[in-house]
C-alpha cells in the first residue's frame, strides 16, 4: 500500500496540475489503507467480542475456553474512508452527475457502517445488519454496473473501456467481501489469521491493482472530457472561462447537428 502511494504521487508529477485528480484520489486510498494495515499489524484497533457460534476448532476464536473473537474495527474505519474514494474514482470516470455520485457514496457508507455494527453485535441481530448492508451494496453495484456505464458509453470508446474494466473489477471483488464477513465476524467459521489473509488479498486487488488499472486507462484521457474543468494557479481565470464556454458551445452545436442528421431521414421518408 505504501509503495503504491508513493508510485501514484510520483506519477502525478508526469502530468499537468489540472490532470492529477485521479492520481491524488488513488494515492489517498492506498495511504489510508497503509495506516490501517500498520495498525492491524501492530495488533491495535481491535476489540474482543463474544461470539454467537462457539467452535470446537482451537484455531478458531470462540472455543469453549475462549469465547471472544478479535474484531478489527480499524478495518471498517479504513473502508469508510477508502471505499467512497474508490467510488469517486470510478464514477468521475463515467461522467455521472454529482447528485447521483453523492447518493451512491451515502449508500456505500450505510453498507460499511452496518457491517461494523453487525460485527460488534453479539447476538443473531448481527444478521439483520448484514442484510441491510447487502441491500445497500446491491444498490451501489447496480449504479456502478448499469447506470454509470450508460454515462461512460456516451463519452467515447476509450473512456467506456476504462470504466468497464475498472467497474467490473471492483464490483466483482466487492461481492466477495460479504462472504468473508460471513465466514469471519459473522459466522466465526475461520480463524482471525485466515480472516486477515482473506481480507488482505481482497484489499490488495481492490486498491493497488485497481489503481494501476485506472491510472493506466486514464493515461490519454483529459479530465475535461469527463466534465471536470480544473484550473491551475498559473492560468488566467478569464481565459479558462472562455475555453469552457467554447467547449460547451461546440458540444451544443455537435448535439444539434446530430439531431438534424437523425431527423433528416424521417423528413425524406415523409416527403
Amino acid at each position: 500500500m505504501t509503495v503504491t502511494t508513493f508510485a501514484c504521487i510520483g506519477l502525478s508529477f508526469t502530468k499537468p496540475r489540472t490532470h492529477r485528480i485521479f492520481h491524488y484520489i488513488t494515492a489517498a486510498i492506498t495511504m489510508i489503507a497503509a495506516v490501517a494495515y500498520f495498525t492491524m499489524g501492530s495488533d491495535l484497533g481491535q476489540t474482543p467480542i463474544p461470539v454467537e457460534f462457539v467452535r470446537s476448532d482451537p484455531k478458531v476464536s470462540g472455543t469453549p475456553t475462549n469465547q471472544n473473537r478479535e474484531i478489527f474495527y480499524v478495518r471498517y474505519v479504513d473502508w469508510a474512508l477508502t471505499t467512497p474514494l474508490l467510488l469517486l474514482d470510478l464514477l468521475l470516470t463515467s461522467g455521472m452527475p454529482w447528485p447521483t455520485i453523492l447518493y451512491t457514496i451515502l449508500l456505500n457508507e450505510v453498507m460499511v457502517v452496518t457491517g461494523l455494527i453487525g460485527a460488534l453485535v453479539q447476538s443473531s441481530y448481527k444478521w439483520g445488519y448484514f442484510v441491510f448492508g447487502c441491500a445497500a451494496f446491491l444498490w451501489v453495484a447496480f449504479t456502478v454496473t448499469v447506470t454509470a456505464r450508460k454515462y461512460a458509453t456516451t463519452l467515447g470508446s476509450d473512456i467506456s473501456k476504462t470504466y468497464t474494466i475498472c467497474g467490473v473489477w471492483t464490483i466483482g471483488l466487492w461481492f466477495l467481501y460479504p462472504i468473508a464477513w460471513g465466514l469471519s465476524e459473522g459466522g466465526n467459521v475461520i480463524a482471525p489469521d485466515s480472516e486477515a489473509i482473506f481480507y488482505g488479498i481482497l484489499d490488495i486487488m481492490a486498491k493497488p491493482v485497481f489503481g494501476a488499472l485506472l491510472l493506466w486507462g486514464h493515461r490519454n484521457i483529459e479530465p475535461a472530457r469527463l466534465g471536470l474543468h480544473i484550473r491551475s494557479y498559473e492560468e488566467d481565470p478569464a481565459k479558462v472561462g472562455d475555453m469552457h464556454a467554447a467547449h460547451h458551445a461546440e458540444k451544443g452545436e455537435s448535439n444539434a447537428n446530430n439531431g438534424s442528421a437523425a431527423t433528416a431521414p424521417n423528413t425524406a421518408a415523409n416527403v
